[in-house]
């Protein structure tokens, strides 16, 4: 699979909106919070295309990643890929990528995930502990792993 990111533009949100439905609508429905008004004004209301990458596998757009620089951590705020795609990889080649970025400069990565979400236990296999929880949501944090090269041993 080749893999590959491409930049968003503000026109993209309409889209982008429908993604992100698209990706969480069967665990949103579960917990019995679908609601697409909101899912659209939540996504909207922090929406930053310069930080925000569609995901393209062979050629084909499948989801996007957004991705917040904190001064001592990366935000994981946004990897959505679209149902029919989903179980094929991508996800995980996704984090790969994002980890050997954060990893090359030493940064966690944070993140939050839907309570009684499959993603709950995707992050689990990739890595990521939980580190707290709210009524909605489950936190997570993916301390950085160091290479040889990097001074320092892998875990």
């Amino acid at each position: 699979m080749n893999l590959t990111f491409s930049p968003t533009t503000q026109s993209d949100a309409d889209l982008l909106v429908a993604i992100r439905i698209a990706a969480m609508r069967e665990s949103l429905e579960r917990v019995g919070r679908f609601n697409p008004e909101r899912a659209r004004d939540r996504f909207l209301a922090s929406f930053d295309p310069a930080l925000c990458r569609f995901i393209e596998a062979d050629g084909v757009r499948v989801g996007f990643v957004l991705v917040r620089p904190q001064e001592d951590h990366w935000h994981l705020d946004h990897l959505y890929i679209v149902p029919e795609h989903q179980g094929k990889g991508i996800g995980a080649a996704v984090l790969r990528q994002i980890f050997a970025d954060a990893d090359s400069q030493r940064m966690s990565i944070r993140l939050g995930a839907l309570r009684g979400s499959e993603s709950n236990r995707f992050y689990q296999r990739h890595g990521f502990q939980q580190t707290d929880e709210a009524e909605w949501d489950i936190y997570y944090m993916r301390p950085p792993s160091f290479t040889k090269e990097q001074g320092k041993c892998s875990d």
